[in-house]
């Protein structure tokens, strides 16, 4: 594990920051001092959701907090695994004091997380965990415990019987997978009258999770509910019950955002469980500067999950976590 560097060598410093600053745009932020804070390169899912702006939020405040520098990317899309690979690779070979990492396949990165071990760069996972025992934490929500809670809450509004079809981002990444099955395995043994129709995947896209919406409502008129496995699924899961003209449909959703607060104000949509994104960010820093200081960090950092809807949506602990 290294140790903190509060004062490298000036041509060592100078030579990381100019490294780090090919290619940084406003994606970067953190420290600007003359090269000589801790660095930390932050590789997140995406930059699509609003989501993940909130998470970049968090971590520049911890950042500027602790006096140290980072960049923050991601893929356009969420479906873009290889690109987020090239960034990673990229992020490896600017000899950052500490890597973030949330991923979107949880294989796929495994030689690259070799390497940061290899070359004695703490790897701090975040929202997404990877199928390794190379990162020293993950920050992130309890998925399987957030999905268990939304599928509490859809039984109780559809009255515990009924057809429930789910609408999730994708089956490569562990929140993908934590969100299905936490989803499901309550249903399972909570609610055996409800129906739970196959999963259907929609990349995080609202086009695509809105014309699934429309096939599951064209292909059972009878269905009760739709779960939304995150920002883009619950948006797109509003989105095609509006446009099918569909009634008494209750839709649960994940996450925040602008389409999903107006559409549960609205009565749109039932509710959804959200993040702590700028928590999650500034939970994520907080990890990294511990890892780079030599210190001991737990294997998970729980960043916490609420549910809201129309009731509460305006209480203040909800306020905090909700991101436009």
């Amino acid at each position: 594990m290294k140790i903190r560097r509060w004062a490298a060598a000036a041509a060592v410093g100078t030579l990381a920051l100019a490294i780090s600053a090919c290619g940084s745009d406003d994606s970067s932020s953190g420290g600007s001092g003359g090269g000589d804070e801790p660095y930390i390169a932050i590789v997140s899912k995406g930059f699509q959701h609003q989501f993940w702006q909130a998470v970049k939020e968090g971590a520049e405040q911890e950042a500027e907090r602790q006096d140290v520098r980072i960049t923050f990317e991601g893929p356009a899309a969420e479906t873009e695994v290889e690109e987020q690979i090239t960034m990673l690779t990229n992020a490896l070979a600017k000899k950052p004091d500490a890597i973030g990492f949330a991923a979107l396949d949880s294989q796929a990165a495994a030689p690259l997380l070799e390497q940061a071990q290899q070359e004695d760069i703490p790897v701090i996972a975040f929202d997404s965990g990877v199928e390794s025992d190379i990162p020293v934490t993950t920050a992130a929500t309890d998925n399987l415990a957030a999905a268990a809670e939304a599928a509490k809450h859809m039984s109780e509004l559809i009255g515990g019987s009924g057809k429930v079809a789910m609408i999730v981002h994708d089956q490569t990444s562990l929140t993908g997978q934590q969100r299905r099955d936490g989803f499901v395995q309550w249903m399972e043994e909570n609610a055996p009258d409800v129906e739970l129709l196959p999963v259907q995947y929609g990349e995080g896209d609202q086009a695509k999770s809105a014309d699934i919406a429309k096939s599951f409502l064209a292909a059972n008129p009878d269905l009760k509910g739709i779960y939304g496995a995150n920002e883009g699924s619950a948006i797109g899961a509003v989105k095609g019950v509006e446009e099918a003209g569909a009634e008494g449909v209750t839709v649960v959703g994940f996450d925040s955002g602008q389409a999903q607060i107006d559409a549960i104000t609205s009565g749109v949509e039932a509710g959804a469980i959200t993040q702590n994104p700028v928590g999650m960010g500034e939970e994520l820093v907080k990890a990294a500067v511990a890892a780079i200081d030599g210190e001991e960090l737990p294997e998970s950092i729980d960043t916490g999950f609420y549910w809201y809807d129309k009731s509460n949506i305006d209480d203040p602990e909800i306020q905090a976590v909700l991101y436009n």
